[in-house]
């Protein structure tokens, strides 16, 4: 061959420059092409998983969580000592005051009505005043409102006037009757939602003067008095709508108003989810429309002198079951105490247990818990459970998940993506409103109880606790079985090898295993592990299990299955770390009289550990993610009991998402999609505290 042909010069050398450049651009443009094909492909996958880890679901439930634990503590509170109920505020006003003795609470109207007689019992130093129920700093603050019907706005003249005079009167009228004006943006809304209904506004209103008509409104005695008023003020400027009010407590009303026996509701409360589907079921829309502020007031007689007020706790004491007062302050006098408070028909009696009590079952202590376990499911159901594990030594957490899974029992009926959400939210709440028990609710499906429930079949219930603690278990065995085996290895062979044929035939295996299918591995793992040491792996031999019932399908079979899958790989990697080392450090070592041993333990693997380090960061994050493997060892798809040891029967993250994702119903793909971003964030979390300890020891060296 000529040197010419070699070494090109002039056109030829010009022209083999351009090809060179031309295939540089070539692939690099593939390069940049594969790259962005990928992060695309990623990040399309990474929106999947989040549209599917949020979004609306519609949800039953066999027993309302709020109504249960309503009706627990108005059965505490009526059956206490000394209480009696009034569905007229003022003979409760009056009782009250003629008892030095007694204790009792009132909407702020009626305190008002009867101050010269009654004084009020602050709480935690807070007294109910304009101040403190604007900024809700007043512990019994409460809205009032009106509702009416959508058809009756649009169909009704009288209905429609009145309650456009209502709205835009109310706030001027309101502290007279002894109530507190509703937040400025909550009026100016209920005013745009009715011009929205209507058509009207408050010039055309005054067109209406000469409709006449009748308009009966039903509902509590709080929010009586203001529409009474304003019923008054509107006949005075000239209105012909007469307008009749019925006190019979908020219940009553909201199914007078669903029945269509009235056209107005007055309420001291929002309207309750079976309420609401009552009326939905009979073509009626409610609306609702905030008129003012209520600061329910605590209030004793003037006679009684020792009451300066009350704590939080001290109310909740006195209020439900205390017998005397002492029970409830040491100094306060040792006499009876006597309980006189609203009807439990009124909104006044459930907004005080919501204030000072609570109605989300998860807020209380685990003997109200088990109270509600004992009054709501069968004795005999009451005396297996207590026989599994006394109701009394169970955690808080154990106790809420019986009362959600044996008492409430959610059900999914169906659920909506994220992008669903958000652009079809119109479309999803009339798709829900078509279902009347349906209850509509934003979920993450990543929160706390997700993470902390064990397994179940109902998606309402399931979690992945038991899931992560196996991950967690075998990445564990993985780790303390491959990396001391994996680096001795490669010590071995970088240090000791003499490069015979048999080191040489241990290389090539080592290169090949690095690229085996993962279900090999399983199968491999199934004949030694589960199978061939059985005994060992269940436990037996050490006498941790029943004989009987004993096999070698454990988390110690999968650490060790999964050890062996990633071994090839930090042997490889510790091999090219000890490699890099200097071999300067290895002479000056054995110059100043070192052993090998001691040359390979101070100084080559010290300066090689950031190295080693990388390659089982890479490795344990590829045995965090398998499923093949431990599929054939045999995870358990449906395990209910945490694994507590290395002789547990498991079940991975991995393992859970592919189960779920199996499953018809779309809930269970749901709780998939978030199962996958907790694996990611657990990888992610066992990769940076890798690194973070790599870059610490790298730079002590």
């Amino acid at each position: 061959m000529s040197s010419q042909s070699l070494y090109p010069e002039g056109p030829e050398l010009e022209a083999f420059v351009k090809r060179r450049r031309r295939l540089g651009v070539v692939w690099r443009s593939l390069f940049l092409l594969a790259t962005t094909v990928g992060v695309i492909v990623l990040m399309v996958l990474l929106l999947t998983i989040i549209n599917d880890s949020f979004g609306y679901v519609a949800l039953e439930y066999k027993v309302a969580p709020e109504k249960m634990v309503l009706a627990w503590f108005e059965k505490v509170m009526l059956n206490a000592p000394g209480v009696e109920t009034f569905e007229d505020y003022d003979d409760l006003a009056a009782q009250i005051a003629a008892r030095d003795d007694a204790v009792g609470y009132l909407s702020h109207a009626y305190y008002q009505a009867h101050a010269d007689e009654l004084r009020l019992a602050p709480i935690d130093g807070v007294a109910p005043d304009a101040e403190t129920v604007a900024n809700g700093s007043y512990l019994l603050t409460r809205p009032l409102y009106i509702y009416t019907s959508l058809e009756a706005l649009r169909e009704r003249g009288a209905t429609a006037a009145f309650v456009g005079y209502y709205l835009y009167h109310v706030s001027e009228t309101i502290e007279q009757v002894g109530y507190f004006p509703a937040p400025d943006d909550a009026i100016a809304q209920a005013q745009r939602d009715w011009r929205e209904a209507t058509g009207l506004t408050p010039e055309t209103l005054a067109e209406n003067m000469a409709t006449s008509g009748r308009v009966a409104a039903s509902g509590g005695a709080a929010v009586a008095p203001i529409t009474l008023a304003m019923a008054e003020q509107m006949q005075r400027e000239g209105f012909e709508i007469e307008v009749s009010v019925s006190e019979k407590g908020a219940a009553a009303g909201f199914e007078d108003f669903c029945l269509g026996q009235a056209d107005v509701v007055n309420a001291g409360r929002a309207i309750a989810f079976d309420e609401e589907a009552l009326c939905r079921s009979n073509r009626i829309t409610p609306v609702s429309f905030q008129v003012g502020l209520d600061g329910m007031a605590v209030v004793v007689s003037r006679s009684n002198h020792f009451v300066d007020g009350f704590t939080l706790e001290e109310l909740q004491y006195a209020l439900s079951t205390a017998p005397r007062w002492s029970d409830v302050r040491a100094n306060w006098p040792d006499k009876p105490l006597l309980r006189f408070i609203p009807a439990p028909e009124s909104a006044a009696f459930e907004v005080f247990i919501d204030a000072a009590f609570g109605l989300e079952p998860a807020s209380h202590h685990e003997r109200v818990l088990s109270a509600l376990l004992v009054d709501n499911l069968p004795v005999g159901v009451v005396r297996r459970l207590n026989r599994e594990k006394p109701l009394d030594q169970r955690s808080h957490d154990e106790l809420y998940q019986l009362v959600v899974e044996r008492i409430i029992e959610p059900t999914i009926v169906q659920t909506w993506s994220l992008l669903e959400s958000i652009f079809e939210k119109e479309t999803i709440e009339a798709a829900v409103a078509q279902t009347p028990r349906a209850r509509l609710e934003f979920r993450s499906w990543v929160n706390k109880d997700f993470l902390t429930s064990p397994q179940s079949s109902q998606p309402e219930l399931a979690g992945i606790r038991t899931a992560i603690l196996g991950s967690l278990w075998v990445v564990l065995i993985t780790l303390l079985f491959s990396v001391p085996v994996g680096v001795g290895a490669a010590i071995y062979l970088e240090e000791y090898g003499s490069g015979r044929w048999l080191d040489q035939l241990i290389e090539t295996n080592i290169n090949n295993l690095a690229g085996v299918p993962s279900i090999i591995y399983g199968m491999l793992g199934l004949a030694v592990f589960v199978r061939a040491l059985e005994p060992l792996t269940s436990g037996q031999v050490f006498g941790l299990v029943d004989p009987t019932t004993a096999n070698g399908r454990t988390i110690l079979s999968a650490g060790l299955t999964l050890g062996l899958l990633i071994l090839p790989i930090i042997i490889i990697n510790a091999r090219e770390a000890i490699r890099a080392v200097p071999r300067a450090f290895r002479e000056a070592s054995y110059g100043l009289g070192a052993t090998k041993w001691q040359t390979i333990w101070y100084h080559v693997l010290p300066n090689a550990i950031p190295g080693i380090l990388t390659g089982s960061i890479l490795a344990i994050s590829r045995a965090f993610g398998e499923t093949a493997p431990l599929v054939v060892v045999g995870a358990s798809t449906a395990i209910f009991m945490d694994p507590s040891g290395p002789f547990s029967k498991f079940t991975t993250l991995p393992i859970q998402i592919y189960q779920w994702t199996a499953r018809p119903q779309e809930a269970f793909h749901n709780l998939a999609a978030a199962t996958i971003i907790v694996l990611l964030t657990l990888l992610l979390l066992l990769n940076a505290a890798a690194v973070i300890l790599r870059n610490r020891h790298q730079r002590s060296y």
